[in-house]
């Protein structure tokens, strides 16, 4: 029996109240039973817990920041009060999982021991890592005092406040060209707001020249002025400064948002744990950390050794899976397979009525098909309501959510590639992508 999560929208207060409850005590339980934490509630932490519940003498506990979840691809949706990103753990976790309303500071490895926020801690068997990626802080001087980025629930809330109170008629700037700063631009500028798109090379520069020149011409269509090839070089709380071919101009800016680029959480790096470049948790090819084999990582939170994934929903939510298979193999007492995914396409709205549909080869290069307006904005909403219909069947019958193989590993030794339940197109969350 669960309850359901009464959490306003507009709510930033984190709600303590556990839900799917086991229990508080994971000290005195049945000696066959495994403790498995899962840290991280999003597309990969939720695909993993749900599949964990596959084997009855494994408990599960999900610490997340908010006591629900949160759909991060319809952020800039949020932001634009255009759409709904929150979904009530009722409607999307199994039953018998706990949830803990906080953050992890600190893993103690040797200890099997997670620390929060809170002051308390919690001791586990086994540890998945699917604690996403946040903003990476900026260099442009005035960005950290007056920049507003969207990574992220408390960062879209900041954004979609300031917003609100910003008369509808004054200028906004978008810094980043990738394809999160595109559809937060569309959906501004859609929403009869002027908008400027600034990047530092080309926009969109994931997809192919065919997909690039039409995401121009709907950005075009809704009146979002593009500077290609443009850099800002300064913030104020009213002005932008863009410096293109050796020029600068000052621009009026009553908001200028930041989508430039990643960073994980510290917690990996504060627990002493092996870290790429930007924080992200590393991991062998069985999403293994690679200091030690009780903690496996899933979704944009981990670089696995020979697997790059660019960081999305279509990657996180078979990490998810593949995390939790390797869990579940190793309390058997199984062979662990090694992680083996592809691609199937990039999509990016242009607002609620158009997109770009960029398909793509198994390893993500842009294939020749590309579909555009309409049709690709409805395909972009079938996959978003479809990310969420991939965890809640996963939390019905855990095991039943299947993805598209890459080639790796596996294909090799003879398994079919499987079919994806959905289609698995998402936007691209990679925002340092030009």
């Amino acid at each position: 029996m669960t309850t359901r999560d009464t959490t306003t929208p507009d709510t930033t207060t984190p709600d303590t109240t556990p839900r799917h409850t086991t229990s508080q005590n994971t000290t005195h339980r049945d000696p066959r039973s495994v403790h498995v934490i899962v840290l991280g509630a999003g597309y990969a932490g939720a695909m993993a817990a749900n599949r964990l519940r596959s084997n009855p003498h494994i408990h599960v506990t999900v610490v997340n920041p908010q006591p629900f979840f949160v759909q991060r691809i319809r952020l800039h949706q949020w932001a634009a009060r255009t759409g709904q990103p929150q979904v009530g753990f009722d409607h999307l976790l199994a039953d018998g999982i706990r949830i803990v309303v906080d953050s992890a500071t600190r893993i103690d490895a040797p200890a099997r021991r997670v620390h929060l926020a809170a002051g308390t801690s919690l001791d586990y068997d086994h540890l998945i890592v699917a604690v996403g990626t946040r903003h990476a802080v900026s260099v442009i001087p005035g960005a950290a005092d007056h920049g507003f980025p969207v990574a992220d629930w408390d960062a879209a809330q900041r954004l979609r406040r300031h917003l609100g109170r910003t008369p509808a008629g004054e200028s906004v700037t978008v810094v980043g060209g990738g394809l999160t700063g595109v559809e937060l631009a569309a959906e501004l500028a859609e929403r009869g707001r002027p908008v400027r798109l600034v990047c530092g090379g080309t926009i969109a520069g994931s997809v192919g020249n065919r997909a690039r020149r039409a995401t121009l011409a709907q950005l075009g269509r809704v009146g979002v002025e593009v500077f290609e090839h443009g850099r800002v070089v300064d913030i104020t709380s009213a002005t932008v400064t863009v410096a293109d071919a050796g020029e600068s101009r000052v621009l009026p800016s009553a908001i200028t948002i930041l989508a430039t680029g990643f960073e994980a959480p510290a917690l990996a790096a504060d627990s002493g744990l092996t870290t790429d470049a930007i924080g992200r948790l590393r991991t062998d090819r069985m999403l293994t950390s690679v200091d030690d084999d009780r903690i496996v990582g899933a979704g944009d939170a981990i670089a696995v050794d020979g697997l790059p994934v660019r960081m999305s929903c279509q990657a996180a939510q078979p990490l998810g899976a593949q995390a939790a298979d390797v869990v579940l193999a190793r309390v058997a007492g199984e062979p662990v397979a090694q992680a083996d995914q592809a691609f199937v396409a990039q999509c990016t709205s242009i607002g609620r009525r158009a997109a770009t549909l960029q398909f793509t080869r198994r390893d993500d290069s842009p294939a020749p098909v590309v579909v555009t307006g309409r049709l690709a904005a409805l395909a972009k909403e079938v996959v978003c309501r479809g990310t969420v219909w991939n965890i809640r069947r996963e939390s019905k019958k855990p095991g039943a959510f299947r993805w598209m193989r890459g080639g790796g590993p596996a294909a090799a030794q003879g398994s079919a590639p499987d079919v994806a339940t959905s289609p698995p197109a998402s936007a691209d969350r990679d925002l340092t992508r030009r």
